[in-house]
């Protein structure tokens, strides 16, 4: 296996480079913050921006955590790739961590400034302090998985096809903000998602009531919905209720950041429309 690195400060952009760097390089898996990336998947880890506290998230970025480096050991000896792109602030650290998985120690080492220009930098340490914004180099499917719960914003990075001039391909990549960047802690009262819920379910036609609401937390950060609408008399029964279940799960993960398990609709009853009288 032959080992890469991608080395800069903190915050200069190289989670955001590092799949044009991969590409690059032909590395098919990326080391990052305590994941192991392999093309649109997180296959192993769990990342450095989970940790509540700095320390946390560098103690997880080193894999100070035994189990997590067994994991990614035996993730990597599953997989076999044949080349590894490991990302960190400095050589020292990149060293540290191809030696906390036993990985050979890296044969050739990019620095930031090499691909992004001093503006560049400047703009992504201005996004890291101003706005915390982190980069993970996986698609928005993949890292709610690992991040339940947290805000996540899409990002596009083109990469240019190989033994085909001039054209190129897209990769997802997501911005977050991290547990340890946050000022105090952000609590969604069930309240607030029921009142979501009903506004969204009032917009789907042939719903004339939402009727009884009830939220449940699985595990932080996802949650499962209840509700027990009375429809119009007269329509599909099965299409309302999944036009229904589809409405509230993306207005309550676009205006939460919440992950929604399930929308379980138990028909209360149905509404039937009220007869006009006559006039002579």
């Amino acid at each position: 296996m032959e080992v890469y690195a991608l080395v800069g400060p903190s915050g200069t952009g190289k989670s955001h480079r590092a799949a044009i760097v991969a590409n690059k390089l032909g590395a098919q898996a990326i080391i990052d913050d305590g994941l192991l990336i392999q093309g649109n998947r997180i296959i192993a880890g769990s990342s450095a921006k989970r940790q509540p506290t700095r320390i946390g998230a560098i103690k997880a970025a080193l894999f100070m955590d035994n189990r997590q480096a067994q994991e990614i050991k035996s993730t990597l000896s599953r997989v076999a790739p044949e080349k590894v792109l490991i990302l960190g602030t400095s050589v020292g650290m990149v060293q540290r961590i191809a030696g906390r998985l036993e990985l050979p120690q890296p044969s050739n080492i990019t620095k930031i400034e090499e691909i992004a220009s001093e503006k560049e930098i400047r703009k992504a340490k201005f996004h890291r302090t101003r706005f915390s914004r982190h980069v993970i180099p996986a698609p928005i499917l993949e890292v709610k998985k690992s991040f339940p719960g947290i805000l996540v914003d899409p990002l596009r990075v083109f990469l240019r096809k190989k033994g085909t001039p001039g054209k190129k391909d897209w990769l997802e990549q997501s911005v977050i903000r991290p547990t340890f960047t946050s000022n105090g802690k952000l609590t969604i009262a069930d309240s607030a998602i029921s009142a979501i819920v009903s506004h969204a379910a009032r917009s789907v036609e042939n719903v004339a009531g939402t009727g009884r609401i009830n939220v449940k937390v699985e595990q932080e950060g996802v949650i499962t919905i209840d509700i027990s609408p009375t429809l119009s008399f007269g329509c599909a029964l099965h299409e309302v209720a999944g036009r229904l279940q589809r409405q509230i799960k993306t207005a309550v993960e676009n205006m939460t950041g919440l992950q929604v398990k399930e929308v379980n609709i138990k028909i209360k009853g149905l509404s039937f429309p009220k007869k006009t009288e006559a006039t002579s």
